[in-house]
């Protein structure tokens, strides 16, 4: 009975991802710097729209290009990550 437990429990382990999978953004981890660089992006983009000093169209744009500058800063690949909502 110890070693069925045992075994389980080692099979459990060895796929814990697929139980218990890991938070994703977009098919990237949640702590991913790409992932967490455009959410700080968004936030200021979506607080300079909120003042009015932005229209809804320049948010949408400076979002597009966020996802740019922090792939570039971060040294990221060229996996698209959507702009947080």
């Amino acid at each position: 009975m110890a070693v069925a437990l045992l075994m389980a429990a080692a099979l459990a382990f060895m796929h814990r991802d697929d139980l218990f999978p890991p938070e994703t953004v977009g098919g990237r981890a949640a702590d991913d710097p790409v992932v967490r660089c455009l959410a700080e992006r968004a936030v200021d983009i979506d607080k300079l729209q909120a003042d009015g000093t932005i229209t809804v169209q320049q948010a949408e744009l400076f979002k597009s290009r966020a996802e740019a500058l922090c792939q570039a800063q971060v040294g990221g690949g060229n996996n698209a990550v959507p702009p947080p909502q």
